[in-house]
């Protein structure tokens, strides 16, 4: 893999249930709302399952997903081709918290920010609703 040994770890709080947030995380239709400019394979189902794999995209940029862990507060997500590494995720009552690793000449722990400040964007909209 060509690229940059990257890590990050990122952990806010949100105004959000821990089922809320582990719906938005899980849930393919809502992932899919507040994971943009990233796209999504059409054949992933209502649910995350474990051994379950897809791709994402940033443009041209393929990124191969496959649950690794799965329970009732974490996601383990390993990562190939655009990005070699693995996104885990832990949550709870109001917080969730977000730990990226990998090899990539993508900028990380730019999109794993974005990608927060956009799900709490989406939640609390979700709340207000």
């Amino acid at each position: 893999m060509l690229g940059v040994f990257q890590h990050s770890e990122l952990r806010i709080e949100l105004n959000a249930s821990e089922a809320a947030i582990r719906d938005s995380l899980l849930r393919p239709a809502e992932f899919r709302q507040w994971l943009g400019p990233q796209t999504f394979s059409h054949d992933l189902g209502d649910r995350l399952e474990p051994g379950m794999q897809f791709t994402g995209w940033l443009g041209p940029i393929a990124i191969r997903h496959q649950v690794d862990v799965l329970d009732s507060n974490s996601l383990r997500l390993l990562l190939s081709q655009g990005v070699d590494g693995f996104h885990q995720w832990y949550w709870g009552e109001g917080w969730v918290q977000s730990s990226l690793q990998g090899i990539s000449l993508l900028p990380l722990n730019l999109g794993q920010t974005v990608s927060l400040m956009r799900l709490r964007q989406y939640l609390t909209r979700q709340s207000r609703s």
